[in-house]
């Protein structure tokens, strides 16, 4: 690699200045509403919202640094990216204490923390979860393919399609499906990345059980995401739908199941998967 002058360091310093002033006004606001949310118990959903975003703005500064730092210098920002990635934890974290971590829960369980938060109307719920999407998209490309931390965007992308969910009020998904209702649009953009988002994670906890970890873990996690998917379905009354996930779901538990008796067996998995040519039926 060459080595960077001073002038080129000079250059790069400069142009990533207004996103140096974002980064710190942004960490200094975010000390501001933590110290809010210590010393108020009212309006804490609220204000963690407000520090999620705040959180994905930080991570899209660190984000715009590299970029510059690849343009300018030839080499991506190791640090930006670190920090961008540890941003887009924290934005996970809040939105999480926000409306809850749950991934297959009945609308019940997380009632009280969706009250917190019922000012915010359906197009600023589903435009937060598709710029927390977006960001993530953009930290897995800057990474790139062969990235250390390729397999940690499973568990990133996991837990935003379970926030995707838990934000949105599924009481009101009836009333807002209506073509009459005012929030119509955007319940039904979001209601459709929902379903998307938990099918996908359900595919991409599989994928890193069979590529990467051999985890039983996380083949339970895949499962758990079909399992709110099916109950996202039934909510919403869609027969056809539930028929079919229900039958990926029973297919998967059964490979599950396959699993963890193989896996108590004296052989290693991949022997045991040479030697019995069991090929279980999959989706």
């Amino acid at each position: 690699m060459a080595k960077i002058s001073t002038i080129e360091r000079l250059r790069y310093l400069e142009k990533i200045k207004t996103y140096s002033e974002n980064v710190e006004t942004l960490l200094l606001r975010e000390k501001g509403t933590l110290t809010l949310i210590h010393q108020k118990s009212q309006g804490a959903g609220m204000r963690q919202i407000a520090l999620s975003e705040d959180m994905l703005n930080l991570a899209s500064n660190y984000l715009i640094m590299n970029g510059v730092s690849q343009a300018v210098l030839g080499i991506k920002n190791e640090d930006a990216l670190n920090d961008a990635r540890k941003s887009l934890y924290k934005s996970m974290i809040y939105i999480e204490e926000a409306v809850s971590n749950y991934v297959d829960a009945p609308v019940s369980d997380y009632e009280d923390k969706l009250k917190e938060i019922a000012e915010i109307d359906a197009a600023g719920r589903y435009r937060l979860i598709r710029k927390m999407r977006l960001t993530i998209r953009l930290l897995e490309d800057a990474y790139g393919d062969n990235s250390k931390w390729k397999w940690s965007f499973v568990e990133l992308e996991g837990r935003s399609a379970a926030v995707a969910k838990n934000i949105f009020d599924l009481k009101k998904a009836r009333i807002n499906t209506d073509p009459r209702s005012t929030d119509y649009e955007p319940t039904v953009y979001h209601l459709r990345l929902i379903k998307e988002l938990l099918a996908q994670a359900a595919d991409r906890y599989r994928e890193k059980y069979e590529l990467s970890s051999n985890s039983i873990e996380d083949f339970k996690m895949g499962i758990n995401f079909l399992s709110a998917l099916r109950r996202i379905h039934a909510l919403l009354g869609d027969r056809d739908k539930i028929v079919l996930t229900k039958k990926k779901l029973d297919i998967w538990t059964a490979k599950l199941e396959a699993d963890i008796k193989r896996n108590s067996g004296t052989l290693p998995k991949r022997m045991q998967d040479e030697g019995d040519g069991d090929d279980q039926a999959e989706e």
